[in-house]
């Protein structure tokens, strides 16, 4: 693979990766609710997810899914299931937040906080793995970059972590800014449900967005 090429496909990582989407979303959802350091671990569960969807779709299940409407309409399912739960979540966590539980999300922020940075990986991890639309990008974009009938392990290494390092980037710029965010409204009950209905009603639109999405694209 030359240089010129690998920067092709950067530029197009940077811009997948930049656009909002479920990955930024649980990035920005976990910055705003438990802090930026415990959004590291979502981020780090999504760029493992990013991997093992990378995999799967040089594997053939990317053509499976292509091919098979079943296998695609279970997966987008199940996609947008995920996401609509966890938008019915924050929705719901909205309506319980009072000043007591608003000190208790930034206790359970602290290191001494038990079961939360695995939480926080899987969700990442299940958002990566449950989204049809990321398969279909690297079965889609892979073949441009790396021949399809000749697979070289080095050259896919280095583009899947192209691709999880342009993510990683982008949820840190994303967990920075609600971050900033997050400063500017944690002294206003009415604001952190506003956010936090406003996170509920993004990932539900996500989830609905999901099941309209076609294999043929």
């Amino acid at each position: 693979m030359t240089f010129s090429t690998w920067l092709l496909f950067l530029s197009v990582s940077l811009v997948a990766a930049f656009s909002p989407g479920p990955g930024v979303l649980m990035a920005i959802s976990t910055a705003t609710t438990v802090g930026p350091k415990r959004a590291l671990y979502s981020s780090s569960g999504n760029a493992l997810g990013i991997f093992m969807v990378a995999t799967l779709a040089v594997t053939g299940l990317g053509l499976l899914l292509k091919t098979s409407a079943l296998a695609f309409s279970a997966l987008k399912i199940a996609g947008a299931a995920y996401l609509v739960y966890l938008g019915i979540k924050a929705w719901r966590s909205a309506g319980q937040l009072t000043e007591a539980t608003q000190n208790a999300a930034r206790d359970a922020a602290s290191p001494a906080a038990r079961g939360t940075p695995l939480h926080s990986f899987r969700s990442g991890l299940l958002v990566a793995i449950s989204n049809p639309k990321s398969i279909l990008f690297f079965t889609a974009v892979f073949p441009q970059f790396m021949p399809a009938d000749h697979i070289d392990p080095a050259g896919f290494l280095l583009l899947t972590a192209t691709f999880a390092a342009c993510s990683l980037l982008s949820h840190l710029v994303y967990v920075l800014c609600a971050a900033w965010f997050k400063s500017s409204v944690k002294h206003s009950l009415a604001r952190s449900r506003l956010a936090k209905r406003g996170t509920g009603a993004i990932y539900v639109g996500m989830g609905g967005a999901l099941l309209s999405l076609s294999n043929s694209r």
